[in-house]
């Protein structure tokens, strides 16, 4: 697969555990949309920036994401290695190997992530109205087993994959978004909220359904979030009974996971929830303080 200078391609992965008390987030890069070091250079080369960002929750908070150049790059039609990282898909599970250290203190994450689809997806949705930006929710729905070495943990629990794909940056498109995703009895439930550079808006809200497939609903009103500490804006969308910030996972200066318990096609459920302030992102003072937590080396 060819990702075009200026263009970005990313795997995205999250899952939680059936008590709710571990969860992980797997992206993998290749022209890594929030690397300071690609735009520093043009964005001309997007191979030669690639990486594994890995994120636990729980028990063991630990949060890694090594940019590397061209030549940690391996790729074929199954297969993704980042470095000492890997990807591997068999037809009917997606095998994450990982082995990172954080930064900036050192600390090893090595182990396996397995995901089950429960149902498959099979095309994009286009994000924007010339089409530099698509969204393909490849598994919704799918089951999770995690088996770590460094940190020393075992779970399994319910999980999400997509694959997101673009030939422009985010924040020449962009000003913010705010994405969720919730596990109902009836699949997966996923809501969308994008502002372009032009004030233009749009919402997506979808059931991804292992029975009936992909339904589209209408989205519910707007529910109000808390901004976080760094002042990024929160919102999401529900129905009567609203939403409210169960814990927040990541909160930087343009970015913010946060669990959410919220009210969603007549069920009360619990939702991975991202805000994205690309406004805050295209600022140059906030590039300089990402190199700290995204180191940059070779293999």
């Amino acid at each position: 697969m060819q990702v075009d200078p200026n263009g970005y391609a990313w795997w995205y992965v999250d899952a939680l555990s059936e008590d709710g008390r571990e969860g992980l987030t797997l992206i993998a890069f290749i022209g890594s949309v929030f690397s300071p070091y690609y735009a520093w250079t043009g964005r001309r080369d997007p191979a030669d920036h690639c990486a594994l960002n890995v994120a636990l929750y729980g028990t063991h908070r630990r949060w890694a994401m090594t940019e590397r150049n061209s030549g940690a790059l391996r790729r074929d039609r199954t297969n993704l290695a980042i470095g000492p990282s890997a990807l591997h898909w068999d037809g009917t599970c997606l095998t994450v190997a990982i082995d990172e250290v954080t930064a900036p203190i050192p600390r090893r994450i090595r182990g396996q992530v397995r995901l089950y689809p429960q149902a498959v997806v099979n095309h994009p949705i286009v994000l924007d109205e010339v089409g530099n930006h698509r969204w393909w929710p490849i598994a919704p729905c799918a089951r999770v087993e995690v088996e770590m070495e460094k940190p020393g943990l075992s779970w399994s629990g319910t999980g999400y994959f997509d694959h997101n794909r673009g030939d422009a940056s985010l924040e020449s498109t962009f000003r913010r978004w705010d994405w969720s995703r919730a596990s109902t009895p009836d699949g997966t439930a996923v809501l969308y909220d994008l502002e372009t550079r032009g004030g233009d808006t749009c919402s997506l809200a979808i059931l991804f359904d292992p029975e009936r497939g992909v339904v589209d609903f209408a989205p519910p009103p707007e529910a109000k979030l808390p901004r976080t500490l760094w002042g990024v804006g929160r919102g999401t969308r529900a129905e009567a009974g609203g939403a409210r910030v169960v814990k927040t996972l990541e909160d930087g200066p343009f970015y913010a996971r946060s669990i959410l318990d919220t009210t969603l096609l007549g069920h009360r459920s619990e939702a991975i929830h991202e805000s994205l302030s690309l406004d805050r992102f295209r600022n140059p003072i906030i590039k300089t303080f990402l190199p700290w937590r995204m180191p940059r080396k070779g293999w």
